[in-house]
């Protein structure tokens, strides 16, 4: 059977762990209102690439849908607002109450 022993702390490594502080909320780089942001941003990017999406032309047949505005202007606007979104959303800082 093994037993741990409690050593004290060489007065080094107390100071150390002294001069450590645990950051407060406020102090943290991103906060959960970023996260949500972020969050919003990404399902933006991912609905703009679906709306993108759809059948090619071939060969033997040609598909007019590749012209449609969804696919050309819609999808590509949303995914590029949803980029966009994402940089304001990693900078945003709220204000301290």
């Amino acid at each position: 059977m093994t037993q741990i022993h409690n050593r004290p702390m060489s007065s080094k490594l107390q100071s150390k762990a002294e001069e450590i502080e645990r950051e407060t909320s406020d102090q943290f780089p991103l906060v959960k209102i970023n996260f949500i942001l972020m969050a919003v941003a990404g399902a933006m990017i991912i609905i703009g690439f679906l709306l993108m999406l759809g059948g090619s032309s071939t060969t033997e047949a040609f598909n007019p849908d590749i012209f449609s505005t969804r696919r050309i202007v819609v999808g590509p606007t949303i995914a590029f607002l949803g980029f966009i979104f994402m940089g304001v959303g990693i900078v945003y800082r709220p204000n301290k109450k």
